[in-house]
């Protein structure tokens, strides 16, 4: 099979304290994670990102629907050996080293002492620990312990790695470094799925990307079909324009001294906008095209929640 994971219908309601009231936290999940690719799975705090992750890795139970990892179903505990998975708030024993808590993680995998000698440092580079191994994780930083998570969720060189807001409290440095290991991992022809808030990051590397709204999947395909090319405005910066008046159809949006920035959401009215504008001896300095973004798609399916 093609397909790397493959939901189908997935349910799940949690019940309150005595079976009094119930939530329904996802509505039907379909969706389909092909292999080799990087795939996010979008949504706003609540949607029910963290629970279709745990039903995947098997930490819950769906109440209705099928899950097929790699081919196999929830209950072949063959395909487990293949998974890495980050949670979203990983908790480790704190009075063990970076180093300890790896070769733990590997003898749990099974994986020989030989191979966890090699495959230790190799990944400790890899997320920028390299040389703060022997430190006690109780004196990690949140940014710290979520690239040692991430070490551990590569141990066992799997071929599907699911990952829960893997740049969550990393700096901008260390989202970029964590962005870059999820980049050589599809490289390596490996499928990354994984769930996050921070949309900038998820279009900067999805392949595909799936948008979850309170539990149901409103939004599902390739990335590039997603958003499309279509521009939907330009930006331009026009110099020497201090008495200039723009043609209709566009809005100045900021003067600083003769510079002027102005917006133009039609073709033809660009073109006369620069004709304009060297007729009045004005220099165009930049025009900027503006797509649809990630973002804006995003919003589009959460009027007025912002990003609760």
């Amino acid at each position: 099979m093609d397909e790397a994971l493959l939901l189908k219908g997935v349910e799940k309601t949690f019940r309150g304290h005595l079976s009094i009231g119930s939530h329904h936290v996802l509505r039907g999940v379909t969706l389909t994670v092909p292999r080799g690719l990087i795939y996010g799975f979008l949504g706003p705090n609540g949607a029910g990102k963290t629970t279709t992750l745990k039903i995947v890795t098997g930490l819950l139970f769906p109440d209705a629907g099928e899950v097929s990892i790699l081919g196999q179903g929830l209950g072949d505990g063959s395909v487990r050996a293949r998974i890495g998975f980050l949670p979203e708030t990983p908790y480790f024993y704190d009075y063990l080293t970076g180093h300890e808590l790896l070769t733990f993680m590997g003898r749990l995998l099974g994986i020989p002492s030989p191979r966890l000698v090699e495959r230790i440092p190799v990944l400790l580079r890899a997320v920028g620990l390299l040389g703060k191994e022997k430190l006690q994780l109780r004196k990690y930083s949140k940014g710290m312990l979520q690239r040692i998570g991430l070490a551990q969720a590569l141990l066992n060189d799997p071929d599907l790695v699911i990952l829960d807001e893997p740049t969550s409290g990393l700096d901008p440095i260390g989202r970029r470094e964590i962005r870059d290991l999820i980049l050589e991992l599809r490289a390596q022809g490996k499928t990354v799925f994984f769930s996050s808030h921070i949309l900038a990051d998820a279009e900067m590397i999805c392949d595909q990307v799936a948008i979850l709204i309170r539990g149901k999947v409103v939004q599902e395909g390739p990335l590039e079909d997603l958003l499309g090319g279509e521009i939907q405005f330009w930006d331009v910066t026009v110099r020497g324009a201090a008495g200039m008046v723009p043609p209709p159809g566009c809005s100045v949006l900021t003067r600083l001294g003769t510079q002027v920035l102005i917006r133009v959401d039609r073709e033809e009215v660009l073109q006369d906008l620069i004709d304009r504008s060297r007729a009045e001896g004005a220099s165009v300095r930049g025009v900027v095209p503006h797509k649809i973004s990630l973002e804006d798609l995003f919003m589009s399916h959460v009027p007025g929640e912002g990003s609760r």
